[in-house]
């Protein structure tokens, strides 16, 4: 069983940044592909970013390429998201993710992720 509490969130002007956090409960976090999720109002979960296990393997939606970064730290149990040059069209509640994985590619939809967060609200003004 995994926990996971996000933190971060915020008001933002367009082409600010913001740094999400997600702390995660247990001992086997390096167990875990790692991955966040946002949901816009009206709008369909969508994909974010997404690392492996040991953090060698990252990927993006195309959405935020070159503007966000994920990363993580095992030995604190957290994985973070950068998000630089944000857009009004990135307001949405973001939610981490844990998918018991060791794979080298870690997934990418929603349904293979296993644990969730809470979510945390992050709105960008124009």
């Amino acid at each position: 069983q995994v926990q996971l509490v996000e933190s971060g969130g915020g008001l933002v002007q367009a082409g600010g940044s913001l740094r999400l956090s997600c702390a995660a409960s247990g001992r086997t976090f390096s167990s875990y592909a790692m991955g966040w999720f946002r949901q816009a109002p009206g709008k369909e979960r969508e994909f974010v970013a997404a690392i492996n296990w040991s953090g060698g393997y990252t990927y993006y939606a195309d959405s935020v390429k070159g503007r966000f970064t994920i990363s993580r730290d095992n030995a604190k149990n957290t994985v973070y998201l950068q998000m630089n040059s944000l857009k009004p069209e990135d307001t949405a509640v973001y939610y981490c993710a844990a998918d018991y994985s060791r794979t080298l590619v870690p997934a990418y939809r929603a349904y293979e992720y296993d644990y969730w967060g809470q979510g945390t609200q992050v709105t960008v003004s124009s």
